[in-house]
């Protein structure tokens, strides 16, 4: 072919290729790249008060008492002006008449958000049958009431158990992750407890209360069948005197008001530190902001010691011992060291023989054995549920096996007698990591890895994230 025709050829071709429509790759490609933009942490525009407290009542939720056999705690959330509302219950039937219900007075306090000044109401239900599924439903104004709730009450020793587990939530809870708490409730149907393991909120120091409003939101389908019992956080914190000498961490405001605790906690953390027994297992809810930042680890080593040593004794048989905790024992992150944590609460972890520390903070996955070679427990575990993911160090590599990055996941626990069964599963709820511990504490647990359906190792693909931080994978 001649050279001006071959020339005539080259552009010809070149022209058609710019001006044919994109193949479906290419679109894709270029939909994908639209949408690339950072997302911000709340759905919920600009100015719009879409979690304006109101006549009705939200943000339901219950959490364990003390003796989760007897009672539960309810709070929940009005409009200003609404005083002293009632919650009623009643042990559930299978007629919509469910009878005339027991009626218990909330204690009320007012809080002010940036959605303006609403009511926050709590109830302490008590005199509760074992093993009961109860209805209750709480009220608002103007002749508002909630939809009915069902919780069972806590079995006897003896009785399987069944539980789900949730690194930190933090951001994005509405837009990515509600389908990680919607996905576990399809693997756990017969969970009877959620525990957080803190930052359940991202911005604003914990003090955004459409971050708050959304957490409130993806969980509602875990509050409305289950005990709801979390960790706090350092994001749950706020900073006061922010940038200055006198600069400290308090507890934000959303904490007190939001969860109705058992208030059985360590000196000086009273108000998010916390026990509860059920079924089989002894749970305790750790402060370790409160440890690291607000010098409480001496304090609350030394009550989750005593704590531990009741669920070894005579008057409160308990098989199975679960610490939470927010910050980790054994951090998967790099450059992080939570060295006073390790100083004053593993000791304890490592001579109680703890089951299992469920932590958060560090936003990858990462388990490891306790420090006594060829002893079972404690095993120690760090999850997320959330969108936003670090990076693993090298040193989690070499010590911690399964890990895993750029993944939000759930985990669900199953107690049975002289087993514990452990699942951690994806938000499309493939099977990451499984194994059992087996055995009584006083002969030796050991533990028994199920590695049949486990995915492969996930690792981040991405260099950098959408904002161009290396040291993380997603915001």
């Amino acid at each position: 072919m001649p050279r001006h025709l071959l020339s005539v050829a080259v552009l010809t071709f070149l022209f058609a290729l710019l001006l044919a429509p994109p193949s479906a790759a290419g679109a894709e490609g270029s939909a994908t790249a639209a949408s690339r933009a950072v997302e911000p942490n709340t759905l919920v525009p600009a100015g719009d008060l879409r979690y304006a407290p109101a006549a009705h009542p939200d943000r339901i939720v219950a959490s364990p008492a003390g003796d989760p056999a007897r009672g539960f705690q309810v709070s929940w959330r009005t409009a200003a002006g609404v005083q002293a509302p009632k919650l009623e219950l009643v042990v559930a039937g299978d007629s919509p008449d469910l009878g005339e219900p027991r009626r218990l007075e909330a204690r009320t306090s007012v809080f002010r958000t940036g959605n303006g000044v609403g009511h926050q109401h709590r109830v302490d239900v008590d005199g509760l049958q074992p093993d009961t599924l109860y209805a209750f439903r709480v009220q608002g104004a103007g002749g508002w009431w909630s939809p009915w709730r069902q919780l069972r009450t806590a079995a006897a020793p003896g009785t399987p158990l069944e539980f789900l587990y949730f690194g930190d939530t933090q951001n994005k809870n509405a837009s990515l992750g509600s389908r990680v708490l919607l996905e576990a409730l399809r693997h756990a149907p017969e969970a009877r407890l959620a525990l957080f393991a803190g930052d359940l909120v991202s911005g604003g120091d914990g003090e955004d209360d459409n971050e708050w409003g959304e957490w409130f939101d993806i969980v509602a389908p875990v509050a409305a069948t289950m005990l709801v019992a979390p960790a706090m956080g350092n994001h749950e914190y706020a900073e006061e005197f922010e940038d200055t000498p006198q600069e400290r961490r308090v507890m934000g405001a959303h904490w007190s008001h939001a969860f109705a605790l058992a208030g059985n906690g360590a000196d000086g953390a009273e108000a998010s530190t916390y026990w509860f027994d059920m079924h089989d297992a002894r749970f305790v809810v750790l402060d370790g902001t409160s440890a690291l930042d607000l010098g409480t680890a001496r304090a609350q080593a030394a009550w989750l010691d005593g704590v531990l040593r009741d669920a070894a004794s005579g008057d409160s048989p308990r098989a199975w011992t679960i610490v939470v905790v927010h910050q980790p024992m054994f951090s998967p992150r790099q450059d992080r060291d939570n060295a006073l944590l390790r100083k004053h609460v593993l000791p304890v972890l490592e001579r109680h023989r703890v089951d299992l520390v469920l932590q958060g903070h560090d936003h990858v996955y990462g388990r490891r054995g306790g420090l006594v070679e060829g002893q079972g427990t404690p095993q120690y575990v760090v999850s997320v549920a959330g969108a936003k993911q670090y990076r693993l160090s090298p040193e989690a590599r070499a010590t911690m096996a399964p890990v895993a990055e750029d993944t939000q996941l759930f985990q669900v626990v199953r107690i049975d007698g002289d087993v514990l069964r452990y699942e951690a599963r994806t938000a499309t709820g493939r099977l990451y990591d499984a194994f059992s511990i087996e055995g009584d504490r006083a002969s030796g647990r050991r533990i028994v890895e199920h590695v049949e359906g486990r995915i492969d190792q996930r690792d981040c693909i991405r260099a950098a994230t959408l904002k161009g931080r290396a040291d993380r994978c997603w915001e």
